[in-house]
């Protein structure tokens, strides 16, 4: 029964799943409006920009409308600090306040700084998506030769099947070819494997389920342009990289911040409006000498801190430590990216001297399969000679595509640090 009500939830499973075939541009697009990096991304960047209008609304006049109309017996006692009153009303404003200004100053700071990180974001899903499009690319190139080599090593174990029977060859040589074959299979097996994760991985990250599929479009891409030198991309990725702008928004936001604490010490000036319609169900005309039905109040509240105490010390202290890590962050950073960029270059260097030799390893074994080819037309060489030829044409095809690989990841990496990936994809 339960064996039976899993498969039915494996079938349903299998049901919902969902295919979507793509280019690197359109899988690129699509991971930028929904991947749920980014969208968290932008929703704190819009958390932000709201926490900006907070911190401004001091400033801003706000008038409060309420009563303190109550039964009194005796004495008119104080309701909410005021006389009781039919009607009263109270407006309030920042005129000087210079914390809030750095507030607000640093608010905005913080928004900047969201942006950044939005971009970087992006930066990371852009690359992220653009370096598992690659690996379905790789594998879907590789389980092509994959294939083609289990297919010539079952022509060969066929061959070594027969010169065995007729005793030309020894039954150990139909081992070794049964265990090439076997080997073959389980690398196939592997690299379907693995193009299975990255389609699921790729979904993902373009915001759709773990059940679902990404397959490539089958259009060659664009060729990504490398930059002219490692010293044009090192400028170009301390100008433009945003995890290096972010990194200035902090401590620019974290200097406003330390200005607000300190000027904790210095005065506060506030606009104070006050409105009462006052009744004698109070009796307040038995208590006061003078009474008046309407009263109004408009002026100015000055508030100057003699003894703020130690806490304003401790909290300039722990911002400016703060600020010091975050100067420590990016110098980390500059470096980091230093690094990365040379490791990039040194990498694509590497690679396109690998991609050279083993293209010249390539066109040695295809020369040396057309060899063979005509060798075995004129009855001058074996069809096990031609499968095991191509064997080895395959793994050199094999060595040829990592190469490949490993050169368009390292370009990836250095369009990612200088802040030129998602231009370069679009």
């Amino acid at each position: 029964m339960f064996r039976s009500f899993g498969l039915i939830v494996l079938f349903s499973m299998a049901a919902r799943a969902e295919v979507y075939m793509m280019t690197l541009k359109q899988a690129v697009e699509q991971a930028l409006a929904q991947s749920p990096d980014v969208v968290m991304a932008r929703l704190d960047e819009q958390k932000a920009a709201q926490a900006v209008k907070i911190a401004r609304d001091p400033f801003t006049p706000r008038v409060d409308v309420g009563s303190g109309l109550a039964y009194t017996d005796g004495y008119p006692q104080s309701v909410d600090g005021a006389a009781p009153s039919v009607l009263n009303a109270k407006a309030t404003e920042f005129i000087f306040n210079k914390q809030q200004t750095y507030i607000v100053a640093q608010a905005r700071e913080n928004a900047r700084g969201a942006g950044y990180a939005t971009a970087a974001k992006k930066d990371e899903i852009a690359f992220r998506t653009a370096s598992l499009y690659l690996d379905l690319e790789r594998a879907a190139q590789l389980g092509d030769i994959a294939k083609k080599q289990v297919d010539s090593l079952a022509k060969v174990e066929d061959v070594a099947k027969e010169r065995i029977q007729e005793g030309y060859e020894l039954p150990v040589e139909g081992k070794r070819a049964l265990v090439e074959l076997k080997r073959s299979e389980q690398r196939l097996q592997g690299i379907l494997a693995d193009q299975d994760f990255a389609e699921r991985s790729l979904a993902v990250v373009l915001g759709h389920t773990a059940s679902d599929h990404v397959k490539i479009a089958g259009q060659e891409p664009q060729p990504l342009p490398p930059p002219d030198s490692e010293e044009a991309a090192l400028g170009a990725a301390l100008e433009a990289n945003q995890d290096l702008r972010r990194l200035q928004s902090a401590m620019v936001a974290k200097g406003l911040e330390i200005k607000g604490d300190k000027a904790q010490r210095l005065p506060r000036v506030d606009l104070v409006a006050q409105y009462a319609l006052f009744s004698r169900f109070n009796q307040l005309d038995q208590y006061f000498k003078r009474f008046q039905t309407n009263n109004e109040e408009l002026g100015m509240s000055f508030s100057i801190p003699l003894l703020p105490g130690p806490g304003i010390n401790a909290q300039v202290r722990s911002a400016e430590a703060d600020s010091l890590k975050l100067k420590s962050q990016y110098t980390a950073t500059r470096n980091r990216i230093q690094l990365n960029i040379h490791q990039a270059y040194q990498d694509m260097e590497k690679a396109e001297m690998s991609k050279e030799v083993t293209q010249a390893d390539l066109d040695f074994a295809r020369e040396s399969l057309s060899v063979l080819l005509t060798q075995m037309s004129e009855g001058r060489a074996s069809l096990r000679q031609v499968e095991e030829a191509r064997i080895v044409e395959n793994e050199k095809w094999l060595a040829f595509y990592d190469a490949q690989a490993s050169a368009e990841r390292a370009r990836l990496s250095v369009l990612k640090e200088t802040g030129q990936l998602l231009a370069s994809l679009r």
